[in-house]
């Protein structure tokens, strides 16, 4: 039967087993009229005052917005905005670019990020984790973590986090608290957060806020940096919202993350030997660093020594000069790795993705399909297949009948064995 994967803009048709499972969240509307839509919810928030009720003319206001990285339907969200802030002047109104530890956003892509409105009324910021020169030292959590912060969010009159939900690999969910750290959060402050013990620890995973050490600890830091206004959004398959949630920052992203709990985690009965996951299409699939989390999601049902097909297009890379792309051509396999990061002096940056990626490669081999080169895939510790179908007939050789499940939209769908 063919399957259409989520894969770079386009999509890509594969042939699977006709006995084969496919998982989809469960497929939510769009809503019509967002703009209007986010206008209203912005009158009628959660736990707090109207927007425009929070504002005075005169004050700096800071937004906290998805990078290059996220499919988050910005525009909209930022126009409504900027309607509840009277004529805000554009030297008063920064948009963050919450990279985190990511590189920063490109010109090309801020242009295709933005529409000419939000660029002509807007002043744009460019977090970097790494420029300490324009980061602020406000003290440290309760669990000892430094915390670091862009500082020129860190003195806005007016903070608003914008973002989207869904699960998260190890923070539980993403949005929220994601948008001030590790979004506008120093290189110091991210290390600490994704150390090796709080990335081991079982309850750092895909849909676990309570008792997940990196989501309490993010949620501490929003608190200590409180932002006055939040307002997160789902989506669909097609990057559509689907819902709008504002207010108070914790109240709005609990409702959020609740219903997308109910969406995108999907119970199964069974392990697989084979499971074919995407990394959601672009922009998610953009890095190998990205597509860690469509394998993450393809982990959790698939059995002990079977196998994972990633289908991610890498079209940005590893990405190349990364510490991710560093830290992978530094050790022999993820086994030697694993063994050096349990020291706990060992703290650099993305190393917990090849943390993630090593712990699964203990249990399953990971085959990729993408536009990376062998030589780039291999030094990545992974397998490259030029087809998937490929991959299928060539373990249907070594078992009779294997059990194969199909995720198209990758870490949009997180399956559990109930």
């Amino acid at each position: 039967m063919k399957i259409k994967m989520d894969y770079g803009t386009e999509g890509l048709l594969i042939d699977v087993p006709e006995e084969s499972d496919i998982l989809l969240p469960r497929y939510k509307n769009k809503i019509e009229n967002p703009y209007k839509k986010i206008c209203e919810a912005l009158e009628n928030p959660i736990n707090s005052l109207p927007l425009k009720s929070l504002y005075k003319k005169g004050m700096q206001v800071g937004i906290s917005v998805c990078d290059h990285t996220r499919a988050q339907p910005r525009n909209d969200i930022l126009k409504a905005i900027i309607y509840n802030l009277k004529g805000i002047n554009k030297n008063n109104l920064l948009i963050f670019i919450a990279t985190g530890s990511h590189r920063q956003t490109t010109l090309n892509e801020i242009n295709s990020m933005f529409d000419s409105y939000i660029l002509e009324n807007a002043t744009i910021v460019n977090h970097n984790s790494e420029n300490s020169s324009n980061l602020k030292y406000i003290g440290k959590t309760s669990k000892g973590t430094p915390i670091e912060i862009n500082k020129d969010w860190a003195s806005c009159d007016l903070k608003i986090t914008t973002g989207f939900v869904e699960p998260h690999f190890f923070a539980g969910f993403s949005g929220g608290p994601k948008m001030i750290a590790p979004g506008l959060a120093g290189i110091e402050t991210i290390v600490n957060l994704h150390d090796y013990q709080r990335i081991e620890n079982s309850n750092s995973k895909w849909g676990i806020t309570e008792g997940n050490p990196i989501h309490e600890e993010i949620t501490e830091i929003s608190q200590i940096l409180k932002s006055d206004f939040s307002i997160d959004v789902t989506l669909n398959r097609e990057n559509q919202i689907t819902a709008i949630y504002t207010g108070e920052l914790i109240s709005e992203h609990k409702l959020a993350r609740d219903q997308v709990k109910k969406d995108s985690m999907i119970k199964t009965n069974k392990l697989y030997d084979m499971v074919i996951t995407s990394n959601s299409g672009y922009p998610l699939d953009q890095n190998l660093y990205q597509s860690i989390k469509g394998v993450s999601a393809a982990a959790q049902i698939t059995k002990p020594d079977g196998i994972i097909v990633c289908v991610s297009e890498c079209s940005d890379g590893i990405p190349f000069n990364s510490n991710y792309e560093k830290l992978l051509k530094s050790y022999k396999n993820p086994k030697d790795f694993l063994e050096t990061i349990e020291n706990p002096d060992f703290l650099q940056p993305d190393q917990w993705q090849f943390q993630i990626q090593a712990q699964i490669q203990e249990k399953n081999k990971i085959l990729l399909f993408s536009k990376l080169n062998e030589k780039d895939v291999s030094d990545a510790h992974l397998s490259k297949i030029n087809k998937v179908e490929e991959a299928i007939e060539e373990l249907k050789s070594k078992i009779n009948k294997p059990s194969i499940c199909v995720l198209p939209e990758g870490p949009q769908t997180i399956p559990y064995k109930a």
